[in-house]
């Protein structure tokens, strides 16, 4: 039996997710655009896994989804003390979620997503600060369509 100051949670959905985005080709592995991604992901999975409210691609697309609220869900599943995960876990979970807050990234503007920029869709020359987290959404979500 392993310690419980070993994340194994945290440490397979990281896995996952990075292994997701690698495969969908979005964005370059190691730059900040694929960290958010991986992040992100890895969030929706573990915290969808301890929930016990959908695991697997469908689960984890309903999540991300453009209008799901992905924020709000994720502060809610944290603050019920993280859905009965480790201690371990629970804490890279927190500090995911606080390092993927406060960090912004310059990217398109994904305004522009569900036809909210009009006909002519999203402008990739328009590029926009955004929290890592909404970016990360919008990566993951992409990811796991295209795997």
């Amino acid at each position: 039996m392993l310690p419980e100051s070993i994340p194994m949670d945290w440490l397979c959905a990281e896995y996952v997710a990075d292994d997701l985005l690698r495969a969908s080709g979005l964005v370059a592995p190691g730059s900040l655009e694929f960290r958010a991604g991986v992040q992100t992901l890895a969030l929706t999975i573990l915290l969808s896994r301890a929930g016990g409210d959908g695991t697997g691609t469908d689960g984890w697309l309903r999540r991300t989804a453009h209008d799901h609220p992905w924020s709000s869900w994720v502060e809610e599943r944290l603050a019920e003390a993280g859905a009965g995960l480790p201690s371990s876990d629970l804490d890279l979970a927190r500090d995911t979620w606080r390092r993927l807050r406060a960090t912004e990234l310059r990217a398109a503007d994904l305004a522009g997503l569900a036809g909210l920029a009009g006909p002519r869709g999203i402008d990739e020359e328009r590029q926009v600060w955004l929290p890592a987290w909404q970016l990360g959404v919008a990566l993951g979500h992409l990811a796991l369509h295209l795997c």
